[in-house]
């Protein structure tokens, strides 16, 4: 019964988490869904209860999504949970902060920019759909299932020890070191129609994942895997696909050799 329970509990996280990822996509691309980062607008001018609000929304997600992501919360986590749904109950957790801020938002819809010809409304809103295809077969280039917890799940239910899985640089980890976070910054930058809401969300979140990645999940990275990460680090940009000023001096050195 134990083994069912776990098992259903981390489908369960898993379906609460990709539901919240499909209304994400529409709660930034402001379409579909009843309430986007623009509506329902307010009936009167922005007030600043609206900032602080959104500012509010924006930190507990900071502060949660990194938080439990430390070693140390890890640890203390599963003192009290079994570790096959340490990664569950991250994702629960991260998709109900989610649904929090998507109903508790205050739109602030002032115009930044709108860009109404045809063809430039169409270039941006197919970069906007590149930025969430990224997100989403970036996962997949790791692991999707491990990333989201089924993996550990399903191994618990075969009784099988949840190893974790072996460093990689393959398919979009050969240009960025965080496909995800790039996927994500294409997304959230990538609009027709800017309000000062949605440009409060994409600096905001911008700055999350900078500061994140950076300082965070780059350090957990190489204590994890040491000199293959540290190497990795030298040979791939974080962010920005770009080469390098050395990457084309090494590039013109063989050219010049050859």
């Amino acid at each position: 019964m134990r083994t069912l329970l776990i098992l259903c509990y981390g489908v369960l996280c898993y379906v609460v988490f990709f539901l919240t990822f499909l209304y994400a996509i529409g709660f930034v691309g402001d379409f579909l869904v009843p309430a986007t980062l623009d509506r329902p607008q307010p009936a009167g001018p922005a007030t600043l209860s609206a900032w602080i609000i959104d500012l509010a929304l924006l930190g507990i997600f900071a502060v949660q999504h990194s938080g439990m992501a430390r070693h140390g919360f890890k640890a203390w986590l599963t003192q009290g949970l079994s570790p096959a749904i340490e990664r569950s109950t991250y994702v629960l957790l991260s998709s109900l902060v989610l649904i929090l801020l998507f109903w508790q938002w205050r739109p602030l819809p002032r115009s930044v920019w709108d860009v109404t010809a045809r063809w430039d409304e169409s270039a941006l809103y197919a970069l906007f759909a590149l930025g969430w295809l990224l997100v989403l077969t970036g996962t997949f280039v790791i692991n999707h299932f491990d990333l989201f917890g089924l993996r550990q799940v399903w191994l618990y239910a075969r009784r099988k020890p949840g190893t974790p899985l072996p460093f990689k640089r393959h398919f979009y980890y050969r240009i960025v070191r965080h496909p995800l976070m790039l996927g994500f910054l294409i997304a959230f930058w990538a609009t027709p129609h800017m309000s000062v809401g949605h440009l409060l969300f994409a600096i905001a979140t911008t700055g999350y994942i900078v500061i994140a990645v950076k300082y965070f999940e780059e350090r957990d990275l190489i204590a994890a895997h040491g000199s293959d990460y540290r190497r990795y680090q030298r040979e791939v940009p974080m962010l920005c696909p770009w080469p390098r000023p050395h990457d084309r001096a090494s590039r013109s050195t063989s050219r010049v050799t050859h």
